[in-house]
């Protein structure tokens, strides 16, 4: 349903008696981490979670478009709105990455300006450039023959 940026506090795990969809909950909640840890830590490049996105229908239809860039890739404003079928729909779409709720996941941090320039996001532009270097980098042949 989203991630979010900086201290959130985490929910006790639940006892043996919580009913079922809080369990089914928390396991969730643990696959995001864990793939989220692994994306971070081990060279993850996609992602393998059930979302429950909730937006409008033009929202959804920015978001899956932006699921679709691949790692270390990035697409501005304008080539999402193309795809969409109009170029005059790029604010909109910048609108719509804005209202994304799960960043990283749906990589909205791999839109940039025109000009391949850093503009909006959630968590600062100072997190954008981070994910978009650490996905570069990610990329980078080890000079010892590894990944």
């Amino acid at each position: 349903v989203g991630i979010r940026f900086g201290e959130v506090p985490v929910p006790a795990e639940p006892g043996p008696s919580a009913q079922a969809s809080v369990r089914t909950a928390v396991g969730i909640v643990e696959a995001a981490v864990r793939q989220l840890q692994e994306y971070f830590e081990e060279g993850r490049t996609t992602f393998d979670l059930a979302l429950d996105q909730r937006g409008t229908p033009f929202q959804l239809r920015v978001w899956a478009i932006l699921e679709a860039i691949p790692f270390g890739q990035t697409r501005s404003y304008g080539e999402v709105a193309l795809r969409l079928g109009d170029m005059k729909l790029a604010r909109a779409v910048g609108g719509a990455s804005g209202a994304n709720p799960i960043p990283i996941v749906v990589p909205c941090h791999r839109l940039v300006g025109s000009d391949g320039s850093l503009t909006g996001f959630g968590g600062g532009l100072r997190i954008k450039d981070a994910l978009l270097r650490h996905e570069a980098q990610s990329l980078q042949p080890d000079l010892f023959g590894g990944p």
